[in-house]
């Protein structure tokens, strides 16, 4: 039978700590030497001490997530844009557009599945609406698991979020969770009506 998760949760990380994308510095650097700007100068826009700056391009400390809100409104970018450099030729064009309620179905016992966009093919994220329709833990046979990452959006209801590592947590309309989809994961409804989620499974 499938055991509970323990009710001993995980360490919370410090709120402030922000997981950086790789090479982050080398990042910060181009785009301030593309703009044109000095690291005064860039200091003057974002209220962040030049000696910081000159460490954060070096790789010498690791910014906090106050930090990094800083240099994206100093340096006048979007979150996205100083993770990753847009490439001139990444460009492919690709758009599908999926209506309300008309996604390709898939229901099972404990979910009916909307899958969202299913035109495209070889996507990098899976996006598909859910109606949770368990009501209990024990409805499921097993732990849910696979490859990626995935992110949950509660769109209507309330629901019980349980994970095989840290303690279950009730997720009402508008919370979010994003978590490591090899680690066995089940949705539950608490709401009166069956909970509707927005999944969103990157690969």
């Amino acid at each position: 039978m499938l055991e509970r998760p323990s009710l001993e949760a995980a360490k919370a990380s410090e709120p402030d700590r922000f997981v950086e994308p790789l090479e982050l510095g080398k990042r910060v650097k181009n785009i301030r030497l593309q703009k044109g700007w000095t690291l005064e100068e860039v200091s003057n826009r974002t209220g962040i001490a030049r000696s910081t700056l000159s460490k954060i391009e070096n790789d010498q400390v690791s910014p906090s997530f106050t930090i990094v809100q800083k240099l994206i409104q100093g340096l006048e970018m979007d979150l996205p844009q100083l993770f990753v450099e847009a490439s001139p030729n990444s460009i492919a064009g690709r758009r599908d557009i999926t209506r309300n309620n008309e996604g390709e179905l898939h229901p099972t016992a404990t979910y009916e599945h909307e899958l969202l966009n299913s035109s495209i093919s070889r996507k990098k994220m899976v996006p598909f609406k859910t109606r949770v329709c368990a009501r209990s833990f024990d409805e499921f046979k097993e732990w849910i698991r696979h490859d990626g990452e995935e992110f949950l959006l509660v769109l209507e209801g309330s629901i019980n979020f349980y994970s095989e590592l840290y303690e279950p947590i009730q997720l009402n309309e508008g919370d979010s969770v994003y978590y490591d989809a090899t680690m066995g994961h089940i949705l539950v409804s608490l709401s009166d009506v069956e909970a509707n989620i927005l999944w969103v499974v990157a690969r």
